[in-house]
């Protein structure tokens, strides 16, 4: 049994060491992803084992463990950038940046905003990582723009961007948003709003999205709550790539997540999404997610709650789904995880998707399409799936954490 144990943790760091970060502009070769973390095994193997009393608090769970046993981790918050995995894995944020805190929650002014507020942080031009003075509620007046190299960090602090305009990642890259509470988002629009210290210009109608990604890459969106906006959770379309969602806590909301803008919109084609260890909880509907032409990797997700259909496409997206535990409602003609969309079976049938190691229960059926096995899912494999008997326990502390300071969070 302690052999056991040991290879567990051995395991553990040596996944979390093959997520290390590369390069900070380049997508991700999807298709050397996996290999490299083989290639990280064999080559770890003595500083793993060194470091094996230091990860005894190991969850499974390869993001986690890269950072959370540290009780120091407030004192080297950056260190969480080279944790991400998945497609987004190279999403620096405001790694090197220096720290700015935020002390203000107002919004009072959306073309000036006051230095101190989370606005004044994310339209600056340098890399920032962003952190929280204390406790608080922020309320925006407008979309919140950011520019490049930004990371929210909410660590040490219940920071929640609520009853407003939410977030919008709009033609810029590398964003890091870790550990806000994000809900009750509402449209904004039909006013001026800053996105750089020299630019602010007239924005129209938003959606309402909780996070907003157009034209963006490199974003991974990790440990956040999120609940009841006007429309997506997380969206993400006009060409967006390199993208992660992952830990993330997501209730009572009707479409979750949608990953592409349109079945004519064909640039989509290039986005490679990793959607891992989130939480698909109470009062959710549908979109979880749905898809359009791209790649897209779905794994180790615990899937305990759906109305109408947990992960859905059209415009023949590949879908990769591994490792997850799809929990059916007790609703008799809701037991359906996919929904192929906008198509008849004669066209779906030849799109790729395929369901590998999933848990299905309380009647739960994934109808998988295309030829099995393909070179499609090479681009659509971003990371070694976890058993799903494991997914309860990976996705345990999925959301916000309650992080306090000099203790492992």
């Amino acid at each position: 049994m302690a052999n056991n144990l040991i290879s567990f943790f051995v395991f553990i760091s040596f996944l979390a060491t093959a997520f290390a970060l590369s390069s900070p502009t380049a997508s991700p070769d999807p298709e050397l992803v996996v290999h490299e973390v083989h290639r990280s095994i064999n080559e770890s193997i003595s500083r793993t084992r060194r470091n094996l009393g230091y990860l005894s608090c190991g969850t499974g769970n390869p993001i986690d463990d890269c950072w959370r046993c540290d009780p120091n981790w407030h004192e080297n918050r950056q260190r969480l950038a080279d944790c991400a995995i998945g497609f987004g894995k190279n999403a620096i944020g405001g790694k090197n940046g220096r720290i700015y805190m935020v002390t203000d929650s107002g919004d009072d002014d959306p073309v000036n905003p006051k230095p101190g507020t989370l606005r004044h942080a994310v339209i600056q031009d340098e890399p920032l990582w962003i952190i929280f003075q204390r406790d608080m509620v922020i309320r925006l007046k407008e979309e919140l723009i950011m520019n490049s190299f930004k990371t929210i960090d909410g660590r040490g602090a219940s920071v929640h961007i609520a009853g407003g305009p939410c977030i919008t990642i709009q033609y810029v890259t590398n964003i890091i948003i870790h550990g806000i509470n994000i809900h009750d988002c509402k449209q904004g629009g039909n006013a001026m709003v800053r996105s750089s210290p020299r630019h602010y210009g007239w924005r129209t109608i938003s959606d309402g999205d909780g996070v907003s990604l157009f034209g963006a890459s490199h974003v991974w969106v990790d440990h956040c709550t999120l609940s009841n906006c006007n429309d997506g959770l997380i969206d993400a379309i006009m060409g967006s790539t390199a993208i992660t969602i992952s830990n993330n806590f997501m209730t009572h909301h009707d479409k979750v997540m949608l990953l592409g803008h349109s079945d004519s919109y064909t640039p989509d084609k290039n986005m490679q999404a990793t959607i891992a260890f989130n939480h698909f909880g109470e009062g959710l509907v549908q979109r979880m997610p749905r898809c359009r032409h791209g790649y897209f990797h779905v794994v180790n997700n615990d899937y305990t709650h759906w109305e109408m259909y947990a992960i859905g496409g059209s415009a023949n997206p590949t879908i990769n789904s591994q490792g997850n535990r799809f929990l059916a409602p007790d609703r008799r003609f809701s037991k359906e995880v996919t929904k192929h969309e906008d198509a008849p079976e004669n066209e779906w049938k030849n799109w790729n998707w395929r369901s590998e190691g999933d848990l299905l229960l309380n009647g739960a059926f994934f109808t998988p399409s295309g030829a099995g096995a393909s070179a499609s899912y090479a681009r659509a494999s971003s990371l070694g799936a976890r058993p799903s008997t494991l997914v309860p326990s990976i996705t345990a502390n999925a959301g916000s954490l309650g992080c306090k300071k000099g203790a492992r969070c």
